[in-house]
Formats: structure tokens, sequence, C-alpha cells
């Protein structure tokens, strides 16, 4: 059976929520796990005592997995060779998105190996002995080997490099929290390659005219991320939008006066517009079943593609906070970094550089267009825009500041060979004054010069734009972009 788990505004760690019951969270399916135990079966008939004591053991780690939201398929306990080829299949089968292996004491890497080479999936190695240390005055040899997961570690490991194959290990004590957090940051990861490989992303529109790095080619993102990019016309939208009856714009200006303060800037005329085009997008992301969108079109003189563009503010926003990120300026990439945030639960909102403040050593950083609500520090609030800076149109716009404590800049950059390669930097948001331009904007403190920040963000191989994720999650963004094979660039001032 098949779970199924949502990402929402909500479920952001450490974000705002938002009023209960107004939006639909979008469901995906959930991370599904592999599980594997095993030790050597040579100790059996030697130790009676010794299976069933590491068999406790592999039921409190399938229990404390199974306690994840994630979907835990259990392949047993394996003792010998052919147990593993068993394993190996069942797991094959289940399409897992991370294998983890449990190794409850000393068993041969021939029993790991083909657990990895059939499944093709990411493995992770974990050693869990029973408690801190052996009682050494009592202990006799069956007992000390249920502490002898450790032992194989490094065999497993020399295998798994000669068969080119990413290794990845946490050892510990069966109830050590600090080796379980780091096993669950294994899971979060497994969450973001669930995510994206399964991920449908709309691309709508044209790149905005000269932005040179925004340019993306699509076969890439489905050789790397195992993603679908659908093509998308804005008359996509546009015949959606033409079918939205006056009653759907009414209720749309109702939610969006629930979850917004509407400032006194904003033309009744703009708001319904934007309301208007909000349900299109709603329709046009279920019809095409889209996980994100990134668009851009430039329009000319009033007609009704150009008011399309301007009008997608305040819906791509709150898909945004139903987990279903938009990106403006065509920013496939950022769209991607946007929905791998939101899988781990650190929200995501669309961001670039506006401005370096040197007397109190911040980054300023924001974007008009498209935000993710669960990271504003307060209502967020909707404003009238005569002009929408660099844009044809004009409209309604989102305007909030971030909310203050820990954040994560993360995108995906691309080097002169074409792979892509995650980049994040973490900092603080720091209160002080911001610009009330329709925009979402921050300060970022990242622990030194403002100036020299930029300077080596810049060499990262990062485009202009990224995702600001709340919390410190390079480690989770690091694990993810092991799963699924590409390099991991942090960048910290040092």
């Amino acid at each position: 059976m098949t779970n199924t788990t949502t990402s929402n505004a909500a479920t952001v760690t450490g974000g705002r929520a938002l009023p209960t019951g107004l939006l639909e969270p979008k469901t995906r399916r959930s991370t599904r796990i592999g599980l594997v135990s095993g030790g050597l079966g040579a100790y059996w008939p030697q130790f009676p005592d010794l299976l069933s004591l590491l068999q406790d053991s592999a039921r409190y780690v399938t229990d404390r997995f199974r306690a994840l939201d994630a979907d835990v398929i259990d392949a047993g306990f394996i003792s010998d060779a052919q147990d593993a080829q068993m394993a190996a299949e069942k797991l094959r089968v289940a399409d897992c998105d991370l294998i983890v292996v449990f190794l409850a004491t000393y068993l041969t890497s021939s029993m790991v190996l083909p657990i990895a080479q059939k499944s093709h999936t990411p493995v992770l190695v974990i050693d869990l002995q029973p408690t801190e240390a052996m009682d050494h005055a009592t202990f006799d040899t069956g007992q000390w080997l249920a502490y002898c997961g450790q032992c194989p570690v490094p065999e497993v490991a020399n295998v798994f490099r000669r068969a080119g194959i990413p290794f990845r290990s946490v050892s510990g004590y069966l109830r050590q929290e600090l080796a379980w957090d780091r096993i669950i940051q294994w899971v979060h990861a497994a969450g973001v390659r669930a995510t994206l490989r399964t991920a449908r992303h709309g691309l709508m529109g044209h790149v905005y005219p000269g932005m040179l790095d925004v340019s993306t080619d699509l076969t890439s993102v489905s050789t790397t991320f195992g993603s679908h990019v659908e093509v998308l016309e804005f008359d996509d939208l546009r015949v959606r939008v033409d079918a939205v009856t006056d009653a759907a714009v009414r209720e749309r200006m109702h939610l969006a006066s629930q979850l917004f303060q509407v400032d006194d800037s904003v033309q009744q005329e703009d708001f319904a517009w934007g309301a208007k085009v909000s349900v299109g997008l709603d329709r046009l992301v279920a019809d095409f079943a889209l996980d994100s969108v990134a668009y851009y079109h430039r329009g000319l003189a009033g007609e009704q593609h150009e008011r399309l563009g301007a009008g997608m503010i305040l819906g791509s926003s709150l898909l945004t906070a139903r987990g279903i990120p938009m990106a403006g300026e065509y920013e496939l990439r950022t769209s991607i970094a946007m929905l791998a945030s939101q899988a781990i639960g650190a929200g995501g909102s669309f961001t670039e550089i506006q401005a370096l403040n040197f007397f109190d050593n911040v980054v300023e950083m924001g974007h008009d267009g498209p935000a993710h609500l669960a990271v504003s520090a307060r209502e967020p609030l909707l404003r009238g825009l005569g002009v929408y800076h660099g844009k044809r149109g004009w409209g309604v716009s989102v305007e909030f500041d971030v909310q203050p404590g820990p954040v994560t800049t993360f995108g995906v950059g691309q080097d002169p060979d074409g792979h892509y390669v995650f980049v994040t930097s973490e900092g603080t948001v720091v209160p002080g004054p911001l610009l009330s331009i329709g925009n979402t904007t921050s300060r970022v403190d990242f622990g030194g010069d403002p100036g020299r920040w930029v300077d080596e963000w810049s060499q990262s191989g990062i485009g202009h734009h990224w995702a600001l994720s709340l919390g410190h999650r390079a480690a989770d963004i690091k694990a993810a972009a092991s799963l699924l094979g590409i390099e991991h660039r942090h960048v910290a001032l040092v």
C-alpha cells in the first residue's frame, strides 16, 4: 500500500502557521525507506542467546523508523548471502528512496553489496550497539558480539568504494538520540530525493530576456533528478482564467482577505484580477498535476498575456504556501530548490540580493513576486503597485519581512560541464529597517563582511536567484545532494 504525506505552510519547521482550513495542502507519496538488519549466521549455533538479542535490537530500530513520516519496507533479518539476495530483490521491487542496513553484529560485506547493487538505491549503513559501553567484568563472547556492529563498517566501506558505490554510515548506540538525529537527517534527505525524482515541474512562458544564468537545459533536469518538466503556454493559463466565474473570484478575494492585510494602495479591480488569475492557476496546477511552476511572460501594450503575467503574484504565493512552489522570471532551478526546501520542512521563498548594509553587516535580500507565506514575520501585506520594476504590467504584490532567526540560502548552481550543484550558506535574519515596496525582504547576517559574502557566494556556481529557507539546514541539503549524486558547496565566512 502506498501512503501519502502532505506538505504545507503549517508544517514548515519554525514557520508561521496560517489559519487552519484555508489552504488545501499538496499531497504527495510518502518517502519509502527500505530496511534490512543482519548478522553472521555462523554465530547462532555457537551462542544460542545472541540471535534473539540482536532481533530485539532490530525490532527497536524498525519501530523507530515506523514512527517517522515515511513508508517502511522491512526486508527482515538476514544471516547469510542467500538471505541477502532475497532481501535485495524485495527492496528492488519496492523502489525505495533510501535503504538502511542495520549491522546488528559482524557480518560479511558479501551480505551487503548485493542489496546496493540490485536496488540501484542509495544505502545508509547504521551500527547501533545496545548501550553506551559493555560491562567488561561480566560479558562473555556472545554478549560482546552484540556490540560488534562497528567491526564490519570499514569492510563494507572498502567494498562499496571498490564497487563505485557511495558509502554513508551512522555509528552509535541504540537509544542515542544524537545518532538518531543523524539518521533522521538522512531520512529527510531521502524525502528530497523522493520529491524530486517524482516531481512534475511546470515551465510556462519564456526566459526573462538577457538572464543567461537562468537558462536551463530541460533534459538535464530529468537526467539529474528524475523529474519531468511540463512545457506550458500562457494560453494554457488564459483559457482557464477565462472560465473563472465571478462567484469564484469573490470567494478567492475573501480567502485572500483572511490571509493578507490588504493595503489601501490596492485597487479593487486589480485585486479581483489577481484573484481570478489565482483560481485559474489552481486549475492549471491540478490539470497538469504539477509540483512546482516557473514562469515569465513580457507581454505588450496591456494585452491579455501581459495582464496574466502581471496578475500571478497572489495566486503564486497561495500555491507556494500549499507546498507547490512558484518562481518568477522563468527560474526553473530555483523552483526546484524551493521544492527541495519544502520537502525538508524549511519553506523556501524566492530570493535575490537587494542591497548591502555595511553599518549593520547584513545582506538585504528578497524579491518581488511569489513568496512563501510561512516565512513571514507577521501577517503578509497585499500592496498595490502601479509599476513592477523591470517588468511590464501592474497590480497587487505581496510584501512582508522574514521572521528573525536562523536561515539558509539554498540554490541549484551549474558548472561549465553542465553538472548541477547544491549551494548553501547559513545566516541569521536580524531586525532593522526595510523597504516597503511590495517585496519580501530580509536582513541576513552571515557572520562577517557582507561584501565578502557576496564575492564568495557568487563564486560558488549559484545563479542570481535562490530559496531562502528557515533554520540552519545546510547539513540536510548536503545529505540530499549525496543521495542525488551531485556535489554540495557551502559558503561560510570563516
